[in-house]
């Protein structure tokens, strides 16, 4: 599975990895409603469609990255694979 493929399944609601990827139970998601806490404190969750709401979550051992950026490798690699 090649990383296009890869994004098509996180957009229909899927989880998917690398077979390459050290760290098992590691997988990127597509993450909705995204919000978050600014340095006084304050929520802030941007709900305007034109700039979008959206981000590709990594999941790993450490936690959650959110706005992960696939590397040149990862978008070029062949060994992605659906999460179950």
């Amino acid at each position: 599975m090649n990383f296009g493929e890869a994004l098509e399944a996180i957009k229909s609601g899927k989880k998917a990895k690398r077979k390459g990827w050290n760290g098992k139970e590691q997988y990127i998601e597509l993450a909705q409603n995204i919000s978050y806490q600014n340095m006084g404190g304050e929520v802030v969750n941007c709900n305007h469609e034109n700039i979008g709401n959206k981000a590709i979550a990594f999941v790993g051992t450490s936690g959650v990255q959110m706005g992960w950026l696939a590397s040149q490798a990862d978008m070029l690699a062949e060994d992605w694979e659906v999460v179950d």
